[in-house]
């Protein structure tokens, strides 16, 4: 059971990393502040989860 949680969390993590990847290139890519500041705010949380922050 515990190997399964692990296995479970590792893959989280991976997903959470892959997405917050995906959105730090569309940040750098974006031409429009607008959508700089709402990548930055939906970006944040993502980053405190991968950094177990919260």
């Amino acid at each position: 059971m515990n190997v399964l949680m692990n296995i479970i969390t590792i893959i989280y993590y991976l997903l959470v990393a892959c997405s917050s990847f995906i959105m730090i290139y569309n940040l750098i890519k974006s031409k429009k502040w607008e959508q700089e500041i709402l990548y930055i705010i939906v970006l944040i949380p993502f980053l405190l989860r991968l950094f177990r922050l919260k």
